[in-house]
């Protein structure tokens, strides 16, 4: 009999999910911000990391009225330490995508502070605001 491991694939880096689903991405919301552009550079970012930052894109994660939203995923390690995902909205110009790169690259969650301009972007994920809201 054959047995395989549970995780194949040893540590999961910190990983940005960029929400590019019905608003977040869509130049007709925010037709100010270069989207693929925004997603390039995280791309590139996650590239020349040596594999301590991965990138994904997810079609909607719902909070779309806080559009452009990133979610930073922690590392391996950031979970061991206890942190959980950070959900930035409003992830519209070069200095979000600057200081989420910045912060990824420092280990993200559990790992590094955040950079304190994103820390105003970081909004509630789509469970707990309802959650808060009495739903």
């Amino acid at each position: 009999m054959t047995t395989f491991a549970i995780r194949p694939f040893g540590a999961r880096p910190c990983t940005l999910v960029v929400c590019r689903g019905c608003c977040c991405g869509d130049a007709r919301k925010n037709p100010g911000t270069d989207h693929a552009g925004q997603l390039a550079r995280l791309r590139g970012a996650a590239d020349a990391s040596g594999g301590r930052l991965a990138v994904r894109t997810s079609d909607c994660l719902g909070p779309c009225g806080q559009a452009n939203v990133i979610v930073v995923q922690p590392s391996t390690e950031g979970r061991r330490r206890g942190a959980r995902a950070a959900w930035i909205g409003w992830a519209l110009d070069d200095d979000a995508t600057d200081d989420v790169i910045a912060w990824a690259e420092a280990g993200g969650p559990g790992m590094a502070e955040p950079p304190a301009t994103l820390t105003l972007q970081m909004i509630p994920p789509p469970s707990d605001a309802r959650r808060r809201a009495g739903r």
